[in-house]
């Protein structure tokens, strides 16, 4: 599934407060998703890692009721209490945790209680984990666990990504080199021996990387320990914003030489969606009719790039001219 439909599928089930849990290889964003969730709906976020637990961290620890002469159990204090609020309870990467802390976690999911703990009303549960198949050290869940729970999986998708992309203002360039080679955003592969590969999760690292100050000769080495070998043709593709022309002359109406590569073309692509997010009415009268002189692919893919991040261009004068075009590649 991918990250949208995922999300909008997750929303559901949390008003509904159905324990979900996203499976997914290791560095796609499924935890992001539900912090994203849990923030634009002001829910509090716990984020409870299972495995580093023990099966009485959840249930609490006994003591003596002197005044009772009975035992009763001091509940954990990582759980929300507050019987007014509402949240997420994430435990992120449950099948890593042993089976007897798993076992421990079958009422808490089930019945949204544990000992004397009962989980506050407003309040749902989400799991995560990576799958067998992705070598990452995980426990058999048990079936009455796997039966506790609705589950999804989140697949990889670029253009679900780039719109993330733009959304936080990543690096033009890596946007660019992941539209001109797609299967790049995600290299991972179980079935070899890598340190490092390109996930969404390590092409935001790259993005903070660019934005750091370190020597040349050091940044080869820096990428391919967060994206492995990719790191080689990116670097390469970065050379190619020394043949674009000047994004102000662009802005500003100017003529400026159209670049023949497409690797420059979809950089260029990319710059110009990112700017135009903060662009004023005339400087995308510009943008709209420096399209005009792309190459029809990239100059439809430039429009459409900039309506999926809300940037409407249909009320704009050049719009008419466009449309008569490039019409016939839309029908």
């Amino acid at each position: 599934m991918k990250a949208k439909a995922l999300k909008k599928s997750l929303e559901a089930l949390i008003e509904q407060q159905l324990p979900t849990f996203i499976w997914g290889s290791p560095g796609i964003g499924k935890s992001s998703i539900v912090k994203q969730i849990a923030k634009e709906r002001d829910l509090k976020f716990i984020d409870l890692r299972l495995s580093l637990l023990d099966p009485t961290d959840l249930k609490g620890i006994p003591f003596f009721d002197s005044s009772t002469k009975e035992a009763v159990w001091a509940e954990p204090n990582f759980l929300p209490k507050d019987k007014t609020s509402s949240g997420i309870l994430f435990l992120d990467e449950i099948n890593t945790a042993p089976p007897s802390v798993q076992a421990a976690a079958y009422q808490l999911i089930l019945d949204r209680k544990i000992g004397d703990y009962e989980l506050p009303p407003n309040w749902s549960i989400i799991a995560a984990g990576n799958r067998a198949s992705d070598r990452g050290v995980v426990y058999h869940m048990p079936s009455p666990l796997l039966n506790r729970f609705v589950h999804l999986e989140l697949e990889v998708d670029f253009d679900d990504w780039k719109e993330w992309a733009y959304e936080n203002k990543i690096n033009p360039l890596i946007i660019a080199f992941l539209a001109y080679d797609k299967q790049k955003l995600f290299t991972f592969n179980p079935q070899e021996e890598q340190n490092a590969f390109a996930t969404p999760r390590s092409w935001e690292y790259v993005d903070k990387i660019l934005k750091g100050s370190f020597e040349q000769n050091s940044l080869l080495e820096i990428l391919k320990g967060t994206i492995g070998d990719v790191a080689i043709e990116f670097i390469n593709f970065i050379k190619i914003q020394k043949e674009l022309p000047a994004l102000e002359d662009i802005i500003e109406g100017k003529t400026v030489e159209i670049p023949n590569k497409a690797q420059a073309l979809f950089a260029l692509n990319s710059f110009l969606v990112s700017f135009a997010k903060n662009a004023s009415r005339k400087e995308l009268e510009n943008i709209l009719e420096f399209s005009l002189k792309l190459p029809k692919e990239f100059a439809i893919a430039l429009i459409q790039d900039l309506e999926q991040n809300g940037i409407a261009v249909d009320d704009l004068d050049s719009f008419e001219k466009w449309v008569e075009q490039f019409s016939y590649l839309l029908e």
